[in-house]
Parts: structure tokens; sequence; C-alpha cells
């Protein structure tokens, strides 16, 4: 399942490259509240190159990170990343059960996706009337690799879980945006808004216009470079660089000599991505920028961003306007916010 059927209340759980990260959400009339939420890092080459390399390890870690939240839902949405999912639109009659379109779908699918149908997890979604034809329907057909899910679907039973949805990383965020729309500039209404998710290894470039991501580019970027200038120029073991970047100790020099580059590394490949964007066929308006991920907690980088960019900048705040239940850490979620839009996107599927 790639998609929404009705289900119970989920967990949202965001495997990435470096952590796990969990999010229980409620939501009275249209505002929710964070019921529980916790990460854990997850060992080196857990996951490698957005695949699951090691199951075991990470069902380890969901589990501690389930222990540690306090939560007792036991069904979960995870998601898989962009480039493990082939996406398409096609048209279908309006006329059709949903039956009957999923019937169709699976008959006509091997037209679609290059691999063996056998070999793949595949859903859709009715995006409704064709704009040419609206006796036609348009249909986004999602299909995965079965390993990219199988894996993840695995690794919440290993900690006692039950995936009841598998979602794509960019419909997640898509998901989470209409959190912080309030938060961008009131001019960017009616204009494209870039999304630059810079994570531990790899960056995420999304565009959203009018609450649909119309682009998406991710290139291998992130905050692991930086750890790994530290391990190498003060001769730490790797969670020992993780750590002084996190909590500060390092010498006076690290600031100009190691960190200003490493931002001026992040800016430069936004604007790079931005640049794609731009001189793509699309023709949109981008009037705000967004930096999403554990990057995105960097001192100054929004203000940096702004000034080489020439874009309002604002550093993603899903739970800005949420209430916290008594037992979540107020401050370690503030902390963790800019890299929690997907586990945020994951769990309001719940209220889907």
């Amino acid at each position: 399942m790639l998609f929404k059927r009705k289900r119970p209340p989920l967990l949202g759980i965001d495997i990435s490259s470096a952590a796990v990260k969990l999010l229980e959400l409620s939501k009275q009339g249209e505002r929710f509240r964070v019921e529980s939420f916790a990460v854990d890092p997850l060992p080196p080459d857990a996951v490698v190159d957005k695949n699951i390399a090691n199951v075991e390890a990470i069902g380890r870690v969901i589990k501690s990170v389930v222990k540690k939240s306090g939560t007792r839902l036991k069904h979960a949405a995870v998601a898989v990343s962009g480039s493990a999912v082939i996406t398409k639109v096609i048209t279908m009659p309006a006329s059709l059960s949903e039956q009957e379109l999923e019937d169709q779908i699976e008959s006509e699918a091997d037209q679609y996706i290059p691999y063996p149908l056998e070999e793949v997890s595949l859903d859709f979604e009715v995006l409704g009337p064709n704009p040419q034809n609206p006796e036609m329907n348009n249909i986004l057909l999602a299909a995965s690799r079965r390993e990219n899910v199988d894996n993840r679907v695995a690794a919440l039973e290993l900690a006692g879980l039950r995936a009841a949805v598998v979602d794509v990383e960019a419909y997640a965020l898509e998901n989470a945006f209409s959190l912080i729309e309030q938060q961008l500039p009131h001019q960017t209404s009616d204009k494209a808004v870039a999304i630059a998710d810079v994570g531990a290894t790899n960056t995420a470039f999304n565009v959203i216009h009018q609450g649909r991501i119309v682009y998406t580019r991710e290139q291998g970027f992130g905050g692991k470079q930086l750890t790994e200038e530290i391990q190498r120029r003060y001769g730490l073991s790797y969670e020992e660089a993780g750590l002084a970047k996190k909590q500060g100790g390092l010498p006076d020099s690290y600031v100009s000599e190691v960190l200003e580059p490493f931002k001026n590394a992040m800016v430069q490949q936004i604007g790079r991505s931005l640049q794609f964007f731009l001189s793509s066929s699309s023709h949109r308006e981008v009037g705000a920028l967004v930096l999403a991920g554990g990057c995105a907690s960097i001192s100054g980088i929004a203000r940096l961003v702004e000034q080489k960019i020439g874009l309002p900048t604002v550093v993603a705040n899903p739970f800005a306007q949420m209430s916290l239940a008594p037992r979540v850490n107020a401050q370690d979620l503030r902390l963790e916010a800019p890299a929690m839009m997907i586990a945020c996107g994951l769990a309001m599927r719940s209220f889907d």
C-alpha cells in the first residue's frame, strides 16, 4: 500500500540514513497535539543509498524509539525514498468503480512499470477529472521494488509494530506542508515554494505549488560531510564528532575553518537545485524557500541562504501551532523540528 485506506491511529516512523524518528499525533477539531516523539541514531551503513541494508539493526532502533516515546500505538506509517519509486499519471474512465479501476490498472500496469509485476508493490490514487476530458480521471500510479517495501515492513515487525501504510517521502513532505504554510511570507501565496530537506547524506529539493509537489530532485550532500570533516581535522571517532557537532566543545577555529565552508557548500547545493528547477520547463516563480532536515538547525543558515539566494527563507517547524502532551519535552522537540517533516506527514495519515 502506498496510499490511503481506512485505518487505526498511526505512528509516523521516518527511517532516514542516519536516524529513526517516531511521532504520534492526536487531533481535536483542526488542531493537532504531539502525544509522543523520539529520535535515535542508526548504526553506520544500516541504510545505504536510501536502501535498508540491515533490517535487524533498524528493527532494534525502532524498538528503542517506541520504548523511549512511551507510545502505545501498534500501527505505523513508513515511507520509501522518492528515488525508489516510479510514479506516473495515467487516465482511466471516470465511470469505473474502485474495483473495476483496480482490475484495469493491474491488467495494464506492465505498460508503465519497467520491472516484472511480481517484483513490485503497486498502488494508485484518483487525482480527479482530467482537465482536457472530464469523462476521464487522472490517476497517480506509484510502484516500488517489493524489497524496498518488505524491508521496512519487516523492520517494523521486529519492533512489534504493524505497517498500515507505506508512503513515499515526497508525499509525506507534501502532506506536512500545510503545517508550515502560515510561517511563509504572505506575498508567496500564489507562487511556488521550494523545500530543501538537507539530511545526513542526502538533500531532497522539492517544489510545491498549490499544495502539490511539482518538482523533485535528490543529490548526495548532507551533514555527514561536516561530521567527517570534524572527525578528520580533530582526530575524533565518528560518534564523538557527531556529538561535538551538536553539543559544542570544539576549538575556536572550528567555526571559520570547518563550519563556514560547510554552510557555504550547503547554500551552493541549494542554489544549484533551484537553478535546475528554474531552467526546467515549468515557468513557475518561486516565492520562498523552506529549510528542513537536520542541517536546517545550523545556526544562521537561513539568513545566509536568504542573503546568497535572494529568497525569503524560513526553517521548518511543523509543530509551531501544535499543543504538546505533558510527557513531551518541548526543548527537545524544538531542536528536532526541522528534521521531523516526513515523520509529521506520515503521522498525519491517521486523519486522512
